[in-house]
Parts: C-alpha cells; sequence; structure tokens
C-alpha cells in the first residue's frame, strides 16, 4: 500500500499539469497590466519557460506534503483544544449565554463613522478575501445540532418561554479525528487557504470548466469566462447565469422568507458569491478582469490556444489579487503601529515548504470575524456626479438613503444590475464605514439571514457557538498561548473604552455576566471585539492575523514573488507590484480617473464625493422581521391520501375477494337453480322460484316452493331441489294468505296452523298474484279453506312467525320434556312450574309436525322410520305429537328396560295391530333401518339375513314372530338395546341424561363386541386383535396429579416434535437476530448519525423489519424448493430435518414476513413524517444520493412518489397486501385463479424489493446478500420442475365415478420413481398449461402407470371432469397433461413404524389408496419393513361415495396374506354406538357377518361402523394390543373437524403413560 501510495504522489503533480492546459510546454508570454496598449507600452514581456500553473485544488502545492493546503485539509490548531471531554463535546458548557453575550456586549446605537475613515469598500472586499481563503461553515454530516438557547425577554422568545432555541449545525469535520485527547476533532476548510483564485474560478477544475461554458453548452471563446450575454453590451459584462444549476448557496431571502431557484445567481467561483450586492460587485468585478485580460492576451497572440490564454489570464488575475490583498487592503485592515506606521507583514525573502499555510480555528471562529464590527447598516450608491441614489422599490423599499444590509441578502442581482457595478463602487468607495469598537449592527447581530425556519438570527451568538463548537480556548488561555500578557482586570482589556459613560455601562455589563465565572470563562470572540480600537483590531486578533497570511504567503509555492517556481520573471513581478485595485476598476468599468480615490479603501478629505451622512440603521427601512416555517405543510395531504390509500387498497382487496366470493357462489346457485328448474320442469310440476324470507339475520334467500297435490303437502326446497321443509295439509282446516298493500305490494305471507310463516317477497305485484291464485286453485283442490286479508308491509314484517321463532318454542318445548321425564331439578332449566302462564300455555298447547319431529331426530321426514315411529307415538292421529303423546315415548326411553324397547320397535311394524310380525313385516323393519343408513341391500341379501336371523333364534319354519319371539331373534343384543336411546338435534339435554354405566367402560364393551364377531375364525383373524383383552394389564390412565400430567404431556410433545421444536426455534432466534443486529447498529452504533438523528428509534424498528423482510422473505424460496426437499427427505437428513412441516414452514414464515412488512410500513409512517418535518440541507446531508434544487423543499410526496425507494415501496406493498389477502383459505376456496395469479407474481415483489433497496436511501443496498443464496436454489428447483413439467403425458384412461370423482390413468414418464403417498402437480392443457394443481397418487410403485382420484370442488376440477367426460370426446383422444413430480410428505413414511394408522376421510383417502396397494405388494413379494400392523380408518358419509376405494380395499383383503391390514369403515350417515336405530343395524350387520364373511353394506370382509370414529378410544384400545410398541405412526388426511379430531386424541393419549402417538396429517 506505501509503494502504491508513493508511486500516485509521484504522478500527481504530472496529472494536475494534465490538467491545466499548455503546461510545460514552452510559451511566449504578454500580459498587460495597465490601461496603456499592450504592444506599445513596457509592460509587455515576453519569455519563453515552462510553466506550472498553480493547482485549483491546493494538491501538490507543496510538493513534500501534498495535502498541505490542499481542499477539505483540517483546520490547524494554533491554540490548544478545549473541548469537554478533550475530545469532540464543545468547550465553554459553564460560559454565559451567546445570546446574552451578544446583547451584553455587543449591542448600542450605530452611526458612528470609523475613525480612520475606512471605507465600506474595505469592508466588503474583506469579506471577498475570506471567501478566497476560509470557507467552515458547512454543516458536518451527519448534522449536528448545538442549538442555542433563547433566553427570556429575547426578540425571538416573545412567549417568553424557556423552550425555544435558534437552530445552530456544528462544523463539518475530518471523520479520521474526535476518537481520543491526543486525537480531538478537527474541523475541516472546504477550499484552499492559498489567494490562488478560487473566488474567481472555484476549487475544481470541473467547478472552473463550468464557469467558462456559456448557455448553449459551448466553451466560451478564447479563453474567456462564459457571460450572460456577450452580443449584449450589458449583459456582456454580467457572468452566465447559474443556469446548470451549479451548487452554490442558496438559503431563502430573508426579505421575501421563500426559496428562489438557484438559477438566479450569476456562476461564479466562490459558492457564496451571491451572498449580497457588495460581495456581488467583486466577484464581477474580478470576473470582467479576467475577460480583459483574455482580449488582451489574444490580440498580442492570435497564435495561442483558448487553454493558454484562459490558464494565462488565471495566472496574472491571481497575482494581481495575491498583491492588492497582502500589501494594500492588509495593512489598511489590520491599523497602525504604536508608532502610527501602518502594521505590514514581514518582506516576502522565499517560499517556505516547512511553513503550513492552513487555516487556524481561532483565525476562522473569532480574529477574523473582527471586520463585524465595521459593517454598515446599509450602502450608498452614487454617480460619477456625487449624486447619491435613493432605493426603489426595484431594491427594497422606496426612497432610502441606502440599500439596507439586512434585507439585500440573497437578492444581489437587482441592486447590482440597476445601474451596473459602477455605482456600487463608488458608492462603498464614499461610504465611511462603522465605528471600530465593540457594537454590531443589527443587521449583523439580530438581523443576519438564517434557514427558512429561523430567517433572522443573531450572527455574534453564532461567532460565540462556532467557537464553542471548535473547542476554542477561553480569552485570557488564548492571550497566554500567543505570548501576550493574561488580562486579570476587566478594564484592562481596553482602558480606553471603559472610561467613556458608554464604556462604564459595558464595564457593568460584563461583570454581570462573568462575576461567577470570572474572566478567566469568556470566550476568545467576546474579549478580542472588546480589545478594538480606533486603530483597528486588538492585540490578540491582530496576532492571530498577520500569523494567517504571513503562512498563506510564505507557505503558498505558487505565490507571484516567488521566482522560483517559473511563473513571472523579475519584471513581471515588479510589474504586479506596481498594480492596484484602482487600476483594475479603470480597467473594467466605466468609473473615471476622478470619479473615485486612488485607495478606495480609505475616504480622507478631498477625496471625490463625500458621503451626505454616516448611516444609521434607523434611518433606513426596517429589516424584514424573523419569520418561522414548518416544513411539514404541503405534505399533509399527500400524506394522508398515501397511508389512507393504502388502508383502502387493503380493504379493498378483502372486498374483490369477498365479492368474487360471492360471485362464485351466484354462479353456482345460478347453475343449480338452472339444472333444478330444468330437472323441475321434467319432473316436478308445479313448481316455483320465490324469495323466501328466513330471518331478521340472514334476510331473503331463493328458494323453490313445490305444490304436492300427491302427499297434500307445500314443499319448500333449495334451488338444487334439495328439500328444506314440508307443510302437510292433510289435517289443515284453514290456511290464511296475507299479502302487503303498499311499498309495491310484493309480499305475501302463508301461514299454516301449528307451522312456523312462510314469507315470500316477488319482483312485481302480477308475479305475486299469479302465484297467490295457483296457491288458492291447489289448496281448493285439496279441500282446504283459505282466507285472504291485506296489511301493510311493516305489520306483515313484524308479525311474522320465523323457523327461529317457532325453533325457539321447539326448544322450550323439548327442555320442559326432558325436565319432567327425568326429573332434572336445575334453576336454570325449565319446567312447566317455572315458567309463566302464558309461556306454559304455549309449550302444553305446542305440537311437533312431523317435519319437527324428524328434524329432532336429524332424519328425513319422508323415511319409513319417521313414518312408523310418528305414526306410534300419533296416538290420536290428528296428524302432530302433542305435549303428552311425546312425554310417554320418552319416558320409556328414559326409564324403560330392554322388553320395553323391543316392545316399542316392534309395535312400530306392527302394523296391522295383531301382535305379531309376519315376514314382510320384519323384512320392512330391516329395510327401513337399510334406509336410515343410505342402504341398499338386495333381495338377495335381505333374505339371507332374514333367515339367518329366523334360523339362529330356531324360528326357521316360523312366518310370523310375536314379541317374545322378537326378543329371542335380539338375544345378546338386547343389552344395547337397554343403554339404546333416541338423539335429538336441538334438545341440548344430552349432559343432563341419567348414566346407567361408567361411560367409558361401556364404550370399551361396546368398542370389543362391534370389532369382534365370535363365531367365524376368518372375521376373528381378521378383527379380533383390535379392542380384545386377550392380554390383560392394568388400564392406562391419567395421573391424578395435574402438574404430572402436564409433564408427561409436554414430555410427549417435545418427543414427537423435537426436530420441528428445534429448527422452529433456531428460525425464530435466528429471524430475532437478524432484526436486532440492524436494531442495536442504528440505535447505538448510528445513534448520531443520518436518519437515526432525526426519526429517532423509528429507524431502529424500520431497518431491523427491513432486514427481517429480506431474511423472510427469501427464506420463503427455500420452503418451496419441492424437488430439492423430496430428494432429501429420502437421505439422512430427515432424521434430523422434519421436511414434511415444509408448507408448515412456509407458512410460520410468511407469518413473520407480514409481521416485519407491517412493522416496516408503519415505522415509515414515522419516518416519512419526521423526514418531511426537516430541512432540506439536512435531508440532502442524511441521503447523500438524493439531488434536488435548492429551491425545491422535497416534501412527503416527493420520498414517496418521485424516488425509486418510495416508488417500490409502495408497489412492493401493495403486492404484499395483495398476496397475502388472496393467499387466505376463503380466496383459494372461492376465487383460486385470483390466487394463482396473484401468488405467482412473487418474482415481481422480489424485483421491486430489490430495486427498493438499491435506492441506498438509507443505507447501501444488500438485499443480494440475503437473496442470491435461497434465490439460486429456488432457480436450480424450478429448472429441475421445467425440465419435466413441459413434456405431455398422454392419458390412458379416465373415468367419471359417483361423488363427483374423476379418475385419471396417464403413462408414467421414463424414470419416474415415487414412493406410495407421495403427491404430483398436473396440468390440463385442454385447460391452462400454466395452472397446476397438486393431487395425491392413487396408483401404487409398482403398477406401469399413474392414476390420481380428482374431486369436482372448484371451477378448475368441475372443467377437468367435463374435459374428460367420455359422452363429450366421443371418439377423440383423451386432453394430454403436464406433469411436474414427485413430491414428498409425511404420509410416505407409514412403513418406518411398527404400527400404523391411516385415517381417511372423503377424498383424503387417496394418499392411503396407493399405501394400501403398495403394501400389499411388498407383502406378497414378502419385502421386509419395519411396520408389524396397518390399521385403516375409512370415515365416510357413505361408503357409495367412493366405490373405487372399496375395489381397493377388497383387493387388499384378497391379497393380505399376513394379515397385515385392518379395515374399519365409519358410515357417518347415522351417528353414535348407542342410538336404537345404529343398534339394530349393528344386529343386521354381525348376522350377516357370520353367514356370508361380509359386511351387508359393503361386500367387504372389513367391519362396517355407523357413526363417527371415537378415535380417542380406538387408539387407546391399540395399546392394550400391542404392548411392546412405544411408538404408534398416525397419518390422517382429510377435512380439517376430522384431522383436529385425530390431533385431539393423540395429545390426549401422549398425556398418559404409554405408547406415543406420532401424528402426521394433510387437509383438503
Amino acid at each position: 500500500m506505501k509503494l502504491i501510495f508513493s508511486l500516485l504522489l509521484a504522478w500527481c503533480p504530472y496529472i494536475q499539469s494534465q490538467s491545466t492546459a499548455d503546461s510545460h510546454v514552452n510559451i511566449t508570454t504578454a500580459v498587460p497590466l495597465t490601461t496603456d496598449s499592450p504592444t506599445t507600452n513596457g509592460s509587455t514581456y515576453e519569455t519563453e519557460r515552462h510553466v506550472e500553473y498553480m493547482p485549483y485544488d491546493g494538491w501538490y502545492n507543496n510538493r513534500a506534503h501534498p495535502e498541505l493546503g490542499a481542499v477539505d485539509s483540517p483546520l490547524v490548531r494554533l491554540l490548544p483544544s478545549a473541548y469537554e471531554d478533550g475530545v469532540y463535546e464543545p468547550s465553554g458548557k459553564n460560559r454565559p449565554n451567546p445570546f446574552e453575550i451578544s446583547d451584553a456586549l455587543m449591542s448600542g446605537e450605530t452611526g458612528h463613522p470609523s475613525s480612520r475613515n475606512r471605507t465600506a469598500f474595505m469592508v466588503f472586499f474583506g469579506q471577498q478575501v475570506v471567501e478566497e481563503i476560509l470557507d467552515a461553515q458547512g454543516s458536518g454530516c451527519p448534522v449536528e445540532y448545538f442549538n442555542i438557547k433563547i433566553p427570556r425577554n429575547h426578540r425571538y422568545n416573545p412567549d417568553d418561554r424557556d423552550d425555544i432555541e435558534m437552530p445552530f449545525l456544528r462544523t463539518r469535520y475530518d471523520m479520521r479525528t474526535g476518537f481520543s485527547p491526543n486525537n480531538p476533532r478537527q474541523q475541516l476548510n472546504e477550499i484552499t487557504p492559498y489567494i490562488d483564485g478560487g473566488l474567481m474560478y472555484g476549487v475544481s477544475k470541473a467547478w472552473a470548466d463550468a464557469l467558462r461554458v456559456t448557455k448553449n453548452g459551448n466553451l466560451a471563446p478564447r479563453g474567456r469566462l462564459a457571460a450572460a450575454n456577450d452580443t449584449d453590451p450589458n449583459e456582456g459584462n454580467y457572468p452566465e447565469y447559474n443556469t446548470i444549476r451549479l451548487p452554490m448557496a442558496n438559503p431563502p431571502p430573508p426579505a421575501d422568507h421563500v426559496l428562489k431557484p438557484i438559477k438566479r445567481f450569476f456562476k461564479l467561483g466562490n459558492p457564496r458569491g451571491n451572498e449580497n450586492a457588495f460581495l456581488l460587485t467583486f466577484g464581477i468585478l474580478w470576473f470582467r478582469y479576467h475577460n480583459y485580460l483574455t482580449h488582451q492576451l489574444d490580440a498580442v497572440h492570435p497564435d495561442w490556444s483558448d487553454e493558454r490564454i484562459y490558464n494565462e489570464a488565471r495566472k496574472w488575475t491571481v497575482a494581481a489579487h495575491q498583491k492588492i490583498v497582502m500589501y494594500d487592503w492588509l495593512p489598511s485592515w489590520l491599523g497602525t503601529e504604536e508608532d502610527g506606521s501602518a502594521f505590514t507583514l514581514p518582506p516576502y525573502t522565499h517560499y517556505k515548504p516547512a511553513v503550513d499555510p492552513g487555516i487556524t480555528h481561532v483565525f476562522q471562529s473569532a480574529a477574523m470575524r473582527f471586520g463585524h464590527t465595521l459593517v454598515p447598516p446599509g450602502v450608498y450608491r452614487r454617480n460619477k456626479t456625487c449624486h447619491f441614489r435613493y432605493t426603489t422599490t426595484m431594491t427594497g423599499e422606496e426612497g432610502h438613503h441606502a440599500l439596507r444590509t439586512c434585507n439585500s441578502y440573497w437578492n444581489p442581482q437587482d441592486a447590482v444590475k440597476e445601474q451596473d457595478i459602477d455605482e456600487l463602487l463608488m458608492g462603498m468607495a464614499s461610504q465611511i464605514t462603522e465605528r471600530e469598537d465593540n457594537i454590531i449592527t443589527p443587521d449583523l447581530r439580530g438581523d443576519v439571514f438564517g434557514p427558512l425556519e429561523f430567517s433572522r438570527r443573531d450572527l455574534m451568538a453564532i461567532n460565540i457557538q462556532r467557537g464553542r463548537d471548535h473547542g476554542l480556548p477561553d480569552y485570557n488561555t488564548a492571550r497566554r498561548e500567543l505570548g501576550l500578557d493574561t488580562i486579570n482586570d476587566v478594564r484592562d482589556i481596553n482602558p480606553e473604552l471603559f472610561k467613556s459613560e458608554e464604556g462604564k455601562e459595558l464595564l457593568e455589563n460584563i461583570w454581570n455576566l462573568y462575576n461567577e465565572s470570572g474572566i478567566d470563562n469568556m470566550d476568545i470572540w467576546a474579549g478580542g471585539i472588546l480589545e478594538t480600537t480606533s486603530s483597528g483590531p486588538g492585540d490578540l486578533f491582530r496576532t492571530i492575523i498577520a500569523d494567517q497570511f504571513q503562512r498563506v504567503r510564505d507557505g503558498d509555492r505558487f505565490w507571484y514573488e516567488n521566482d522560483k517556481n517559473g511563473l513571472f520573471t523579475p519584471e513581471e513581478i515588479q510589474q504586479i507590484n506596481k498594480t492596484t485595485l484602482y487600476d483594475i476598476i479603470q480597467l473594467v468599468t466605466d468609473i473615471g480617473p476622478n470619479d473615485i480615490q486612488k485607495n478606495p479603501f480609505f475616504w480622507n478629505t478631498g477625496d471625490p464625493c463625500e458621503q451626505p451622512r454616516q448611516l444609521n440603521h434607523s434611518e433606513l427601512a426596517e429589516c424584514e422581521g424573523p419569520k418561522h416555517f414548518d416544513y411539514f405543510v404541503g405534505s399533509e395531504l399527500s400524506f394522508i391520501l398515501t397511508f389512507t390509500a393504502l388502508g383502502i387498497f387493503f380493504i379493498g382487496c378483502i372486498v374483490v375477494l369477498w365479492l368474487l366470493g360471492k360471485h362464485k357462489e351466484r354462479m353456482q346457485r345460478e347453475e343449480r337453480r338452472a339444472a333444478a328448474q330444468k330437472r323441475n320442469r321434467r319432473d316436478m310440476g308445479d313448481v316455483f322460484s320465490v324469495m323466501e324470507y328466513v330471518s331478521k339475520k340472514e334476510g331473503y334467500r331463493y328458494s323453490l316452493l313445490k305444490m304436492d297435490s300427491t302427499r297434500h303437502t307445500i314443499q319448500i326446497m333449495t334451488e338444487a331441489g334439495k328439500q328444506l321443509r314440508s307443510i302437510d295439509l292433510q289435517n289443515i282446516q284453514t290456511v290464511f294468505i296475507r299479502t302487503s298493500i303498499d311499498k309495491g305490494k310484493k309480499l305475501c305471507l302463508i301461514r299454516v296452523p301449528k307451522e312456523y310463516d312462510v314469507l315470500m317477497k316477488f319482483s312485481n305485484l302480477n308475479n305475486r298474484d299469479q302465484i297467490i291464485g295457483k296457491i288458492e286453485t291447489f289448496l281448493g283442490g285439496l279441500g282446504v279453506a283459505h282466507k285472504r286479508s291485506e296489511d301493510k308491509e311493516s305489520v306483515i314484517m313484524k308479525d311474522v312467525v320465523t323457523k327461529d321463532n317457532r325453533q325457539k318454542l321447539v326448544e322450550k318445548f323439548f327442555r320442559v320434556v326432558f325436565a319432567q321425564a327425568f326429573k332434572i331439578k336445575d334453576e336454570n332449566r325449565d319446567d312447566v312450574t317455572s315458567l309463566d302462564a302464558k309461556a306454559a300455555k304455549d309449550v302444553i298447547d305446542c305440537e311437533l309436525t312431523k317435519s319437527e319431529f324428524a328434524e329432532a331426530l336429524s332424519m328425513k321426514a319422508s323415511s319409513t322410520f319417521i313414518e312408523q315411529m310418528f305414526s306410534l307415538v300419533d296416538k290420536d292421529n290428528n296428524g302432530y305429537i302433542s305435549f303428552r303423546e311425546f312425554l310417554d315415548m320418552i319416558v320409556i326411553f328414559a326409564k324403560g328396560d330392554p322388553e320395553a324397547k323391543a316392545k316399542l320397535l316392534f309395535d312400530m311394524y306392527d302394523i296391522d295391530q295383531t301382535g305379531k310380525l309376519d315376514r314382510e313385516e320384519f323384512k320392512r323393519m330391516l329395510r327401513s333401518l337399510m334406509e336410515l343408513a343410505n342402504e341398499k341391500v338386495t333381495e338377495d341379501q335381505m333374505d339371507t339375513l332374514l333367515n339367518s336371523m329366523y334360523t339362529s333364534a330356531g324360528l326357521a319354519n316360523k312366518e310370523s314372530i310375536t314379541l317374545k319371539e322378537f326378543n329371542t331373534i335380539l338375544g345378546d343384543y338386547k343389552e344395547e338395546l337397554g343403554h339404546a336411546q333416541l338423539k335429538w338435534d336441538g334438545a341440548n339435554v344430552g349432559k343432563d341424561l341419567p348414566k346407567r354405566e361408567n361411560a367409558p367402560s361401556r364404550a370399551r364393551k361396546t368398542l370389543v363386541r362391534a370389532f369382534s364377531s365370535p363365531g367365524n375364525d376368518n372375521i376373528n383373524k381378521r378383527i379380533s386383535n383390535v379392542a380384545v383383552n386377550t392380554v390383560k394389564r392394568k388400564p392406562v390412565s391419567k395421573t391424578e396429579n395435574p402438574v404430572m400430567e402436564k409433564f408427561t404431556e409436554f414430555k410427549r410433545y417435545i418427543e414427537n416434535y423435537r426436530a420441528h421444536i428445534f429448527w422452529l426455534s433456531l428460525y425464530t432466534l435466528v429471524t430475532i437476530g437478524v432484526f436486532a443486529e440492524r436494531a442495536y447498529y442504528y440505535s447505538v452504533e448510528r445513534e448520531h448519525a443520518g436518519l437515526r438523528t432525526i426519526a429517532g428509534y423509528g429507524v431502529t424498528v424500520t431497518r431491523g423489519a427491513a432486514s427481517g423482510m429480506m431474511f423472510t422473505f427469501t427464506c420463503l424460496l427455500v420452503t418451496m424448493c419441492r424437488n430439492t426437499i423430496t430428494y432429501l427427505r429420502e437421505t439422512f437428513l430427515h432424521r434430523f430435518i422434519p421436511f414434511d412441516a415444509a408448507i408448515s414452514m412456509h407458512k410460520y414464515i410468511a407469518m413473520w414476513a407480514l409481521f416485519f412488512t407491517v412493522m416496516h410500513c408503519i415505522g415509515h409512517a414515522f419516518n416519512f413524517y419526521h423526514i418531511a418535518t426537516q430541512t432540506a440541507n439536512d435531508l440532502t446531508c442524511i441521503f447523500r444520493d438524493y439531488f434536488h434544487a435548492t429551491d425545491e423543499l422535497p416534501k412527503f410526496h416527493y420520498w414517496c412518489w418521485q424516488t425509486v425507494t418510495g416508488v417500490t415501496g409502495v408497489l412492493v406493498t401493495l403486492l404484499v397486501i395483495m398476496i397475502y389477502v388472496f393467499a387466505t383459505q376463503y380466496a383459494r376456496r372461492n376465487a383460486f385463479k385470483v390466487f394463482w395469479f396473484i401468488h405467482n407474481l412473487y418474482p415481481v415483489m422480489y424485483i421491486l424489493m430489490f430495486m427498493h433497496g438499491s435506492g441506498m436511501l438509507v443505507q447501501p443496498a444488500f438485499f443480494h446478500y440475503f437473496f442470491l443464496g435461497p434465490a439460486i436454489l429456488f432457480t436450480l428447483d424450478k429448472l429441475v420442475s421445467v425440465s419435466r413439467n413441459r413434456v405431455e403425458i398422454s392419458v390412458v384412461r379416465a373415468e367419471l365415478l359417483p361423488s363427483e370423482v374423476t379418475h385419471l390413468e396417464f403413462k408414467k414418464p421414463l424414470n419416474f420413481e415415487y414412493k406410495s403417498g407421495q403427491w404430483v402437480r398436473i396440468a390440463s392443457l385442454a385447460q391452462n398449461g400454466s395452472e397446476y394443481h397438486p393431487f395425491t397418487l392413487t396408483s401404487a410403485p409398482h403398477e406401469e402407470t399413474l392414476s390420481v382420484h380428482v374431486r369436482s370442488v372448484g371451477p378448475w376440477t368441475s372443467n377437468l371432469r367435463q374435459t374428460y367426460d367420455p359422452s363429450k370426446l366421443l371418439d377423440s383422444p383423451y386432453p394430454k397433461l403436464f406433469l411436474d413430480g414427485p413430491f414428498g410428505e409425511g404420509h410416505q413414511d407409514w412403513y418406518k413404524f411398527d404400527i400404523a394408522v391411516l385415517v381417511g376421510g372423503g377424498i383424503g383417502v387417496t394418499p392411503f389408496a396407493s399405501i394400501l396397494k403398495d403394501l400389499v405388494e411388498k407383502s406378497r413379494k414378502n419385502v421386509k419393513f419395519n411396520c408389524k400392523k396397518v390399521y385403516f380408518l375409512w370415515v365416510t358419509r357413505t361408503q357409495k361415495q367412493f366405490e373405487w376405494l372399496t375395489d381397493i380395499i377388497r383387493e387388499v383383503e384378497d391379497n393380505d396374506q399376513r394379515n397385515l391390514v385392518s379395515v374399519h369403515i365409519f358410515v357417518t350417515q347415522f351417528y353414535h354406538k348407542f342410538d336404537l336405530r345404529t343398534t339394530m343395524l349393528y344386529i343386521c350387520e354381525r348376522h350377516f357377518q357370520k353367514i356370508s364373511n361380509q359386511s351387508l353394506f359393503t361386500g367387504l370382509r372389513s367391519i362396517t361402523h355407523f357413526g363417527r370414529p371415537d378415535f380417542h378410544s380406538f387408539l387407546n384400545s391399540l395399546q392394550d394390543e400391542h404392548l411392546d410398541i412405544s411408538k404408534i405412526g398416525v397419518f390422517s388426511c382429510g377435512p380439517p373437524p376430522m384431522t383436529h379430531k385425530v390431533e385431539e386424541a393423540c395429545s390426549q393419549l401422549n398425556k398418559c403413560d404409554g405408547a406415543s402417538y406420532q401424528h402426521h396429517y394433510e387437509n383438503f
């Protein structure tokens, strides 16, 4: 590194020389320095020599130390630093408030002339000298505020508040400093300290070149600086306007308090050259002088290049400026010696490379500010005839003697161009400046310019605060360090000053300020300004200033007097020494020789044009008062609208999703209605579509109203034709019809006694009357009278009896009946005695219709069982069941013995009441029971069953049986009848019924009887192992200690899910760590930097959340690498990583991503507010890559809608909202295509996230660090899928199976290897080749083809069914498929457990179809695997829904030679084990099993159960059979309620000692 740096240093002079044209070449220099002709005067010198022009940026001015004097060099410490902490905290913590110092020491009446007749010309020339060598006003980045508290009773604090401060920004500093007392903070000088033309040309080559560029983009000819308009004599005398927007200083003019375009300024080398008209005047003067020299050089040397002319003119301009500053202005500035002679620097001897020309802190922050005491409150303008011009409306308030200094800040052009610079130059030359004292004009001490939020500031307070910012020591320390005597008595600072009356008052103010801290705590600026005498600055400031300028001169290799640098010959140096500012004015203005004094820095008697009077601020235009600014103004609307729009968009997505769902429902309803109407037109006769009122909550629904004259009923059906209710009119005398007479006459109410009302709404009156006419005709045909009345719609709506009203009465009916039957005493229960008279009468008078009776039993009113039961209970045959009739029946079930219940069943089917059941009546009983189970049994099966039951009871030859013989047939099952009841839906009393036996004990006994059947070896071989108490052991039970129970549950949970818990915990910790790392960084390490300083912990939250988002959103890609996961789960890694939980992990990570997104958005809502309230300069510092015009205030809409970061942030937020809303289960069910489309926009989301970070608004982009790894893995995984999922697969066979199931069999691709239980994704080319849907393979690995069974539940699956409908395809080939997969999941691991329980519900049986076939194949081939026993539980509403699975089970039974599989089928059409109906079905089933070795209902040897399985009891019974098994695998697939029940059972059993149950499930 050192070698490289040395080489760079060695080459830098060459590079610098190449940056200035014609260096190191032979040239002939001819430079005119007077008004004489360059070709006729001896002032022209011609030599041929090598020239190295001075650099712009100061680098390599000092060859030994190239950085000395360079741009952005640290200020030099002439005095020791006095930082409060020795490192960087401002000094002067215990010093008085700067405002109080300013008011006490520097206030006073203006209008006193300079004692030495110094002119305003000298003062403002001094300002441009400062601008030439010093610029340390720039604020640091990040911005540091060191605000000055405003005391009470100050003009800035009219409300006398204690929390008002004037903003003050600390100076930019060298970031390599400020780390220790040995390396304290060092502020920077942003320009060179040399007098090298930075004022005219800028401090960089780029800036200098920009000054030469005209408005049309070309360089000004012949080395000139670009003029505003060369063709216009007036405009040609001014620099080009800043149309290219050079970054010049552009604070708001305090007189206007508004930001103005920077293009109004002239392009100058000094960025602050347009601050005021007086400073601008000198900038234009030097601009003209440069162009004057180029004109002269061009005339003498027409063969020279533009670049040569430019550099020669620059060289001579800088030399003239050096001479004037150092030898003309500086002596005038520093005053006189004690003997009255002018104070001068020691003569120049030679260049001294050991001298550091750097600007000192004390020079910048105190000494050079001495000139502030000389600044007048205004400036005169005059013409050649000594006419002093008044102000006009163009230059401020009209009619004043002079331009007011405070109102001219940053509005200089008008005053300059009104009468050219000539009048300003002459006016300043004639104007005597303010007296050399401690009093500062109000234009500086209170009305100097400031930012928008504080338009007027106190420059004296700023001077003091700046010194403290730079760590300056106190006044006495400065004197001591510089070899001056220390001051012990305040009066010794300036004895002459304190002798006057003003001085005495001043002295008292000083004592009041420093009576506690003493003079040793006085700031350098305050003490130094008090030293000021009539001659000029006191000892302290003069010493500092003289030292500074001497080092600037002696340490400059390109100083014009250095005869070693080759710039000038001795003769040329002599000529330069003769040059004065007067000469230059004469050359470039219209000012004549007698229009201005030869030394414009002083005005003496006899000089041209004496000023009219010494200006006093009270005689001039008032300074515009201080104003403040709210930076959030202008952002309110966009801020509110943006975040409101995000909220509305979120709600809108939900509404759109809801509308899509409703649209789907409506379309399905229309399809069902069309199908129903088509069917009704064909089959049902008088059927009408109506809008039926359901309830106040549900409103209206579309229904079908059918009038059935055969059954004497009015039926209400769904649009699909499913019956909702049936109103029996057989025993009805009169029907009441009420119609509305207002609001369009659209309502019709039909009231049938003992029924709830039918209220219908019609589209119009004609439609209503037409249907009412049909109803009246129908009633007349049945002989039922009707009464019609009319009423207001509101009255009808109030009087209507809805199903809810009727249901409440029926529920009360049940509660009272059961309370009476079972003698339930409960204060919360109803009985007749607890009801009031009206309620009791309503209950007693209530009679159940057949429909309500059937609904209470959850059965169809048309079923034979209901017909028979209803007829039996309805003793008075009035078509209704009264309170007493119902109570009598319930008493039988509550208290009756088995014989009583058997008699009830016997009487139900003894239709002719002969006391006997013939074979037909008994067969009728059995058929009604089959009907309840939705089963159809052949006549042969029925005869076989009947003969078996008669034979087993010894009644083979009987044609009819008595009640006693019926009891004989029931035999061993009478005990079950003793426990049998009827399940009453809506009664809500089951938990109150008396228990005859311990429920678990009875359940276990029933299971044993249900799952075993003595007398048949084949059946016992298959089923006796489950729940048969073959091995006696102590029953497993819960511990009585709840703590131990919880501990056991926890232990089992950890055991079963230890891998899940580990990875979930690890990922959670890493995610939190990712968030915490950024949060810590911006909370602690960046506490005082960047956006953190203004937004506080909002940045902490948003940056941490941003990292969390990047991490989680990229991790989502990993969870979707299906091929990779499928491959890895077959490796040893599956023992440590739960690959089957990938989807669950995907959802978990997505929730984290959503959490961080919401946090990020909310955080930015606060951050954007903070950003929108900050100053433009502060924001430029914080967001360094975001540039804006200085007259533009970046509002919220700028950051949000005009930056890449903002726009992409909004877009990605909108996209995330859509992705999450349409990823909900409701969306996937009701708007799958929308979900599919939006979810596949994830590449757009990642692109937007990348663009969002690439804007580098807050930090460098590093999204790619998170993204690259997962993206590469995901891309490779996708390529694997693409390599196969675009191959067209031929469909071999397609079948349309019952229950809307479509069976597809298609060719197996080459090298397609899979395991039973795995799944694939298929896309139909006939629909959309890009839309893939997942389906479990139902084929086994050994089969030559692949197959899936698809149930039609949505648009895609319904269209698939239609696509492969053979009736539509005719002779056309089956449309081909795209296939992607196979992919692994938990069910394929069934063989890894000794005992595996497979639970399938609905279409969820598909993975088990593959597993069962594979298991049998392995068994047939004697393939060894861990699994010793498989229990398959098929839960289905009716086995006829999936008859194709019956064939698979039958194949399993035929080939299962090792008795591996035990199959149990649960038909949920029926309810629970102790229902009267179910008990009878079991009796029939067991009889048929005995004689046929197969189920009566399925034709299988597997056991058929009626009702939903009790998973807890079943799984618990496995432990009785398999004592040596410690772990049982449970695999379920089906609807969520079923898998939840299985999970619940496993969780409950895992609380107990015994085997551990590991549950793997999938939901459909």
